[in-house]
């Protein structure tokens, strides 16, 4: 892969507006700070507009609002962070997989691998698996019986896929990601817990990236279903039968109980719990360390949970928090009083 642009050729890429020299070369992406003479930058947020006079970089990724703020070469773009995130795939230099079958990969019967495909060493592929075009497959992975992966699909090292599993196109899935272990489903008997078998699998659409050691159940009965474009952070859990909509983001440390349906295009913060057998609309957006316990209809923004506070003050409002309800009957006792007046 190239090492270095010139300034024109990104330009070109980018459909970006270039002021400034178009032979300058461009080696790599950089903070504004950081950046050196052949370093390309970028500025989304005015709040960094205090570092336009003192960075080194070779060119900067700015908008039309703020060019006039920079004397140097720039790309003029609408949408800087955008620009920057599509440059960032030509300038990840990575050492190619390993080409074919390692040696020491393990391949069940039945199998159908696409061409130029990659299965890194000590793999373990099960029976029936279908490997598409394409497909990267990390050392240490274990891929499940009749497990069906799409074309250029990756997954990184130590990946586990168990039976019967469906993972689309163009997906990435790093490294220790558990994808279709049981759900948490048992019912209580006199004896103690009878364990329900799940019996149906997981669905992952095309264009999904899911985080390291995140763990995505299978279905009961029915599939748990992650759609097309869906990003999932690292460590998060979702449980059996979850539906996830396209496009939506879902980060860290976020953990959903099974049976709930989360909409298209929503965003989840870390650390949310959202309860089960919930439905959240398209478009809803759910702050850090919230807990979503019932369903929410109408797209926009849901918070809950108490905000940081010098923790003299919290443990005072904590303690007003156990007095609501008392406050709250004496309230309606007063109203009524004075209503009967």
């Amino acid at each position: 892969m190239k090492r270095s642009y010139l300034l024109a050729e990104l330009a070109q890429l980018l459909g970006a507006e270039l002021r400034g020299n178009a032979e300058q070369e461009i080696s790599a992406l950089a903070t504004l700070q950081s950046a050196s003479a052949t370093d390309l930058s970028f500025i989304a947020n005015p709040a960094y507009k205090k570092y336009l006079s003192s960075t080194k970089a070779g060119a900067l990724l700015i908008n039309a609002d703020l060019a006039n703020d920079y004397v140097g070469n720039k790309l003029v773009v609408n949408n800087p962070y955008v620009a920057y995130a599509r440059l960032s795939a030509i300038f990840e230099f990575l050492r190619a997989p390993y080409s074919g079958i390692h040696p020491t990969a393990v391949l069940g019967s039945d199998c159908v691998l696409g061409n130029n495909i990659s299965i890194g060493a000590n793999a373990v592929i099960g029976d029936g698996v279908t490997l598409a075009d394409g497909v990267v497959i990390g050392s240490g992975c274990y891929i499940g019986d009749d497990t069906e992966v799409g074309a250029n699909t990756k997954l990184a090292a130590n990946v586990s896929i168990y039976h019967g599993v469906s993972i689309g196109a163009d997906c990435m899935l790093h490294s220790g990601c558990v994808i279709g272990a049981d759900g948490f489903g048992f019912a209580p008997d006199a004896s103690g817990w009878i364990k329900i078998h799940q019996l149906g699998s997981v669905q992952i659409g095309n264009k999904v990236e899911i985080g390291a050691c995140t763990c995505i159940d299978r279905g009961a009965l029915d599939d748990t279903y992650i759609g097309d474009g869906a990003i999932i952070d690292n460590q998060v859990q979702i449980g059996h039968n979850v539906r996830i909509g396209k496009n939506t983001a879902i980060a860290a440390h976020t953990a959903i109980a099974g049976s709930t349906t989360i909409g298209a295009n929503c965003t989840i913060a870390g650390a949310v719990a959202i309860a089960g057998h919930l439905t959240l609309a398209d478009k809803v957006h759910i702050t850090g360390k919230s807990m979503v316990s019932a369903s929410i209809t109408e797209s926009g923004s849901y918070s809950s949970g108490t905000p940081l506070a010098p923790t003299k003050d919290w443990r005072k409002n904590a303690a007003r928090f156990r007095q609501l309800d008392s406050l709250a009957t004496r309230l309606i006792k007063l109203e009524r009083t004075h209503g009967a007046e």
